[in-house]
């Protein structure tokens, strides 16, 4: 109609986007000032067209992040006769997780099944946030990548409501700990030991590593790290251990720095992930130290980040990503339509061996 208010007119086409897939579930739509400037209006118009979205299911507001596509618009659409699986992950559009849920998008959509999504951010204020959210909206199902895996979590109170319920639960990645709770996952001990037992493989004796200490993923690469040197008699210098949490990634690279002007290096390091061996290499790179040359490099996940660096293409470990959330989300349907109690599920590694890692000839430990 002619006489619509503009911010009408702007959801719609907004609407039509996401039902059409121009913007796909869990992208991050563009920024405030981004539409202001391509529908010519101002901040309080987009905000109103926004705020419907959100409303009406087709969006999601993340805070601190931004606002992201929905499908839980398709759940209202044909009221209760649509189950909806709530999906709560530390990250929507960053790393390796939209190929996660890509995965969980795919099986449910088999099963006619609607998705929720939420993300904390790896914070544990919006953890609890997304818990009480999906909570209120009666979700059929969980599937939850817990925060800050390796520590004491406040909001483990709401898991032990949840398992009380008759709504299933299934964790992503990691478990807590504390919780005797399924999980789906890679067997990160194994991940990590298969990474160092390649580099010493290769003749590298002296190995650092640069892993999480927030994440029980991290905790468990560090243990496969520190198994593969015992079972080949090697010991580690602490000086050769990097830990760093969730609000210190930013300033991994200073840290870097210090360690490489601190004057004996390893000749090789297992990271954490793929960002991380990528920050490394940078930081070797400006200091002239070669990789795999001078020091060897390899890592976890082989997201997009492995090939990305236009020097060296990184030796890695296979995250299983879309496979992860298929076998998540087929767990979670099969214990909404059988009642069952839901095992959980554990990928074997892979090593992916690209450039980032080379034998290692006799010689001293690098000086800077």
């Amino acid at each position: 109609m002619l006489n619509e208010p503009k911010y009408i007119i702007i959801k719609k086409n907004l609407q039509l986007k996401i039902e059409n897939q121009d913007y796909s579930l869990g992208t991050k739509i563009p920024s405030e000032a981004e539409l202001r400037q391509e529908y010519d209006v101002s901040r309080h118009t987009i905000r109103q067209a926004i705020s419907e979205l959100v409303n009406d299911g087709y969006l999601v507001k993340q805070q601190g992040s931004g606002t992201f596509v929905s499908d839980y618009y398709k759940t209202r659409q044909i009221g209760n006769g649509k189950k909806t699986i709530g999906v709560i992950t530390t990250y929507l559009s960053d790393y390796i997780f939209p190929s996660i849920i890509r995965g969980i998008e795919e099986e449910l959509s088999k099963h006619d099944y609607s998705l929720m999504l939420s993300s904390t951010r790896n914070n544990v204020e919006n953890e609890k946030r997304s818990l009480e959210s999906m909570m209120a909206q009666n979700v059929d199902g969980l599937i939850v990548e817990p925060t800050k895996s390796n520590l004491m979590n406040p909001n483990l109170n709401y898991y032990l409501s949840l398992s009380e319920k008759p709504t299933p639960l299934i964790m992503l990645n990691a478990s807590y700990e504390e919780l005797d709770l399924p999980f789906v996952a890679l067997d990160d001990v194994k991940a990590g030991k298969m990474a160092t037992e390649h580099l010493i493989d290769l003749g590298h004796t002296d190995i650092g590593i640069i892993t999480k200490s927030d994440d029980l993923q991290g905790k468990n690469r560090l243990k496969g790290y520190l198994k593969a040197l015992y079972d080949a008699k090697l010991t580690f210098s602490n000086e050769f251990i990097m830990r760093y949490d969730t609000e210190a990634k930013n300033d991994l690279p200073s840290l870097i720095r210090i360690m490489l002007e601190s004057g004996q290096l390893p000749t090789a390091f297992v990271c954490y992930n793929d960002e991380i061996a990528v920050m490394l290499i940078k930081e070797l790179n400006d200091k002239g130290i070669s990789c795999p040359d001078d020091i060897s490099v390899v890592s976890h996940d082989n997201s997009f980040y492995s090939t990305t660096l236009p020097s060296v293409k990184l030796t890695s470990i296979e995250h299983p990503k879309e496979k992860l959330g298929i076998q998540a989300a087929r767990s979670i349907v099969q214990a909404v339509e059988n009642r069952e109690p839901i095992t959980s599920y554990i990928f074997d590694p892979e090593l992916i061996i690209r450039e980032s890692t080379k034998a290692i000839a006799e010689k001293d430990e690098i000086e800077i």
